[in-house]
Order: C-alpha cells, then sequence, then structure tokens
C-alpha cells in the first residue's frame, strides 16, 4: 500500500493534501465535449479538495495550511504531498503549471507532488516540466484512464481512448516519471472479465517498466454529474460483498512491487446517490481485509500460483 511505501521512503508519515488548482477539462470546455465524463461531479471529482481562486503563491500555501493545522494535532511530525485532485491538473500553460506547482512545493512541509490528469493532456512541454520537477522532488503523476475498453469510454463520454493512455504512460515512464492508472470498477455494461482485463492491462510489463502505482474504486453515482440524467437507477455494485469479493480478486492480479493508492471511494455523503453503502469507506476497508485474511490471500497471489 502506499502508506506502507511513503512511510519507508521518508522514515515518517506521509499525508496527501487535495488541492483544487482552479484546473478546468477540455471535456468540459468544449475542445473536446462539454459537461465532462459522465461519472464526474461539479467540482471535477474533486469535492474534498482545498480550493484557491488566484493564482499567486500564498492562496496555494494558505489553501496547505488550513488541511496542514486540521491534521497536525493528530500527526504532528507529518510530511505531506501536494496532490492537485481536481479536473485535470496538467490542462494549462506551462507557465501556470509551473507557478502552481512551484508554490506547493515551496511550502516548508510538502515533500512532494501528485498530480492527476487525462491521458490525452501531457504535451511534449508538460512532460519535459515534469521530468524537471521529478529530478529534484518526489512525484508521481496519475492518469485517468478508468477503463481500457474504448465502448465503454465512448459511452461514458472520456472523449479520450486506450491509444491516448499508451502514449502518455510511454512517455512519462521513458522519462522515469512514476506513473499511478486510475481504474473504476462498476462502470455500465462492463463484465468482471472487461474488469480484470483493465487490471491486468495497467500492470503489464512494458519496455519502460511498470507503472507505480494504481487506484481502483467502485463507481458511485453522484449529484450534478451527467451520469445523474442518463442513468438515474444505476447501481455499480448491489452489495458491499459484491464489490470486496471483485476488488479482491483484482488485488490477487497486482504486481507486489506496484503500489496500491486506493481500493475504495468514498463520495462526499451529501451528493452520493449509489451505492447507498459506499460512503462507509473504513467499513469496506476492514472487510476487505477480513476477507483477505479469511482467503489467506494476498497482492499478486494469482500470479504466484501461476508460476
Amino acid at each position: 500500500m502506499i502508506g506502507s511505501h511513503l512511510k519507508k521512503t521518508f522514515s515518517r508519515k506521509i499525508v496527501k493534501l487535495s488541492l483544487d488548482g482552479g484546473f478546468t477539462c477540455p471535456n468540459r470546455d468544449g475542445s473536446k465535449g462539454y459537461g465532462g465524463c459522465l461519472f464526474c461531479s461539479e467540482k471535477g471529482s474533486g469535492d474534498r479538495a482545498s480550493s484557491f481562486c488566484e493564482d499567486d503563491s500564498l492562496s496555494i500555501k494558505h489553501a496547505l495550511d488550513r488541511q496542514i493545522n486540521l491534521l497536525s494535532d493528530k500527526w504532528p511530525d507529518a510530511g505531506y504531498i501536494a496532490y492537485f485532485q481536481s479536473n485535470t491538473s496538467t490542462y494549462a500553460p506551462v507557465r501556470e503549471l509551473r507557478s502552481k506547482f512551484e508554490a506547493a512545493l515551496n511550502h516548508p512541509d510538502v515533500v512532494g507532488l501528485a498530480i492527476a490528469t487525462r491521458t490525452d493532456c501531457l504535451p511534449d512541454e508538460v512532460i519535459d516540466l515534469l521530468a524537471e520537477l521529478n529530478s529534484r522532488t518526489f512525484l508521481w503523476v496519475e492518469l485517468g484512464l478508468q477503463t481500457i475498453h474504448d465502448s465503454t469510454a465512448k459511452a461514458m463520454n472520456l472523449c479520450h481512448n486506450l491509444q491516448d493512455y499508451d502514449k502518455s504512460c510511454k512517455a512519462l515512464l521513458s522519462r522515469g516519471i512514476p506513473v499511478v492508472t486510475h481504474l473504476i470498477l462498476g462502470l455500465p455494461g462492463e463484465t468482471e472479465k472487461m474488469m480484470l482485463d483493465s487490471v491486468r492491462y495497467v500492470c503489464r510489463e512494458s519496455e519502460f517498466g511498470k507503472i507505480f502505482g494504481i487506484k481502483l474504486h467502485m463507481l458511485n453515482l453522484v449529484k450534478g454529474s451527467m451520469m445523474e440524467q442518463k442513468y438515474p437507477d444505476y447501481v455499480s455494485f448491489e452489495t458491499m460483498d459484491d464489490y470486496i469479493d471483485l476488488l479482491i480478486r483484482s488485488v490477487e492480479i497486482i504486481p507486489p512491487e506496484i503500489t496500491v493508492h486506493r481500493i475504495s471511494g468514498d463520495a462526499p455523503r451529501e451528493i452520493l446517490i449509489a451505492p447507498h453503502w459506499s460512503y462507509k469507506k473504513r467499513t469496506i476497508l476492514n472487510g476487505i481485509h477480513r476477507e483477505m485474511k479469511i482467503r489467506n490471500t494476498w497482492q499478486g497471489k494469482a500470479l504466484e500460483d501461476k508460476r
């Protein structure tokens, strides 16, 4: 898990602070589409992110300070990763990106960056900036692939495809930039086999090595999304046990050297429609760990069994 990896790397507790950097998305501004991906909330799936209105470094510092002040009593000696989460955090001119990323890194308690983006928003000049930052700080880039199946991507109005992912992943890995791939389980029309195929694909060995990490969670139907209008009664997993079973089978095919960054999703309860139980993150995580003990299984076990 990423928490253990970070503690081993930094020899202390490391906490990720979610930021809304004020970015938009080519799937919202008309460059590729309007309204965003069907499942995205009005805030670009960054509903828990701390926002700032201005571009100056002081506003970014204040956004970080607000979160650190809330956490400092619990973890007085922690370090922090500034996580640019909302919308597409590489979708801006390089000058703006540099200003915001550098401002976060200048905070005395920040030890690194995590940058979430789309698979089709990494032009060469942005890759150059990321490579430069990666050479002097701890960094990873999250690619919101969601599924390897282009038919699903089209139905979900993602406006990007597997070819975009392969191109961006290759460009990042070839420059030594760690990649974390985000997949959503339970997208409409996908079978369990299709979901597991997505996990296998992104965890494969490429000519530039493996991805650094993976994020998995169930599809949450939320208020304010286009999906609420198109699939108002959709439920990705009827029961928590159904989700736990598929999640464990996914974890079993993830190589142990790949860090697992998320195994559940917890949309804010006030906007969550379904699954109605998915806000119970601690209950879900406890259920996963308990069931893994019962099954005597672990990350990568299915790969070991094939040897």
